[in-house]
């Protein structure tokens, strides 16, 4: 589980059933914000609709907020959370086909799971292509399992990269962001 709602020792039909919950809204936000639409995330590369980046960049910057701040409450643990491990080289090769596949689909991932919920049949063939792709990868990883193994470096974080505290590394991603909105919103007046 990657944040502790529930106490050490739950069952998993607890944490399903949270995750669920916690999934569907997140969904909803998609679909109400309308980034289930292919359309819409094409705009964003021609810097004529930015829409999707505001609303996963600020999804973003409320989880950070909400963690940090929980934390500094005293009401979360962060050493509880879950930090995946970094494994250089086959994230840069997932970044790279997760990136294609994006510009050839128009979706990612998250939004084609909102797209074929609304019976978007485009984000049916995305969703098949994405767990094609997740067996394929996963079959693949059994002939070079050096690419995968050698390239582990740990749980990496921002903070211990920068050699900063916690505090400032939110800090100056809120002042990145507030700039970023600002941008943005030239940009999109800029192209239309």
């Amino acid at each position: 589980m990657s944040a502790p709602l529930l106490p050490e020792g739950s069952s998993l039909g607890a944490s399903l059933a949270i995750a669920l919950v916690l999934g569907m809204g997140f969904g909803a936000a998609l679909e109400r914000a309308g980034l289930g639409r292919a359309g819409l995330l094409v705009g964003q590369f021609y810097g004529r609709d930015l829409r999707v980046f505001k609303v996963m960049f600020s999804a973003l910057l409320v989880a950070m907020l909400g963690v940090f701040w929980l934390s500094r409450l005293g009401l979360l643990e962060l050493s509880a959370l879950y930090l995946p491990p970094t494994y250089l080289g086959p994230q840069l090769v997932g970044g790279v086909v997760f990136g294609a596949g994006l510009l050839v689909a128009g979706l990612c991932p998250g939004t084609a799971c909102v797209a074929a919920a609304t019976g978007r049949i485009d984000g049916v063939f995305v969703l098949f292509g994405l767990f094609t792709g997740m067996l394929g990868s996963g079959w693949l990883v059994r002939y070079w399992p050096d690419f995968y193994i050698n390239s582990a470096r740990g749980a990496w974080t921002l903070p211990e990269l920068l050699g900063l505290s916690y505090g400032v590394v939110v800090c100056v991603i809120v002042l990145i962001a507030l700039a970023a909105f600002g941008l943005l919103q030239r940009v999109e007046r800029g192209a239309r």
